[in-house]
């Protein structure tokens, strides 16, 4: 395979299961959105930073549809940076993961990646809607999510480097992993919010996020190993990628 056959893959890949997540999105996330964002709205309206009028709710309405247009377009960004990293580590890793079946291969280590790179982090930092928390803090959640999201994946790739080493006791590795995990778990600091929005739209919107992110790597890992499947890049990059 060439370099621009290889690329052409993870990025359709990649753009393809992002666009889907996206639209998703809309169905699924989106009037969480709508109903945390209802209830600042109605703060605002009665704390007077803002007026209940005809022409708020005219630009408002703009704006949201704006908001869930760029969600696709977004999401398709989402696809190709993930696709990206996604498409790189099967290429090195595909000979080493489990099963004959190319699909099945991306499926297993699609698994990995969202339970490190996502599930994990998730549940040191829940998702919550946009709406909900203090504007001072982002800047720190924010980081404190992207190091979270760092550490994990980064233990995961150290640990599976040491898999290589260790011929026997292989289940080492994953205690290793649990143990290394839950340090960081205990280390990262907390949420600085206080949730005051009604927890069942928290729970929702958390639930619905962990769903269609779920169903993004499963989307990806199964057009990356069609389209690796039919194209068989591997044939022509072996040394490359072993």
């Amino acid at each position: 395979m060439k370099t621009s056959l290889f690329l052409a893959i993870v990025l359709v890949s990649g753009f393809s299961a992002g666009t889907i997540h996206g639209l998703v999105n809309l169905v699924v996330v989106e009037p969480y959105l709508d109903r945390a964002i209802s209830i600042e709205n109605q703060n605002r309206f009665a704390s007077g930073e803002i007026q209940d009028t005809p022409q708020f709710w005219d630009e408002f309405g703009k704006y949201r549809t704006w908001q869930k247009e760029g969600s696709i377009i977004s999401g398709g960004i989402l696809g190709l940076a993930t696709g990206a990293l996604f498409g790189l580590v099967f290429a090195y890793s595909r000979n080493r993961l489990p099963s004959q079946h190319t699909i099945m291969k991306a499926l297993v280590l699609a698994g990995i990646m969202w339970l490190t790179i996502f599930f994990i982090p998730f549940l040191k930092y829940p998702a919550n809607p946009p709406t909900v928390g203090d504007p001072h803090t982002i800047a720190f959640r924010s980081l404190s999510y992207i190091a979270f999201i760092a550490l994990s994946g980064l233990g995961a790739l150290g640990f599976a480097i040491l898999s290589k080493k260790i011929q026997n006791k292989k289940f080492v590795i994953p205690i290793g992993y649990a143990i290394y995990m839950s340090v960081v778990f205990l280390l990262m600091p907390q949420n600085p919010d206080k949730i005051i929005t009604p927890l069942d739209l928290i729970n929702g919107f958390r639930m619905a996020s962990v769903c269609t992110m779920t169903l993004y790597w499963i989307t990806n890992a199964v057009i990356l190993g069609l389209l690796w499947q039919k194209f068989q890049p591997h044939l022509e990059t072996e040394s490359v990628f072993k």
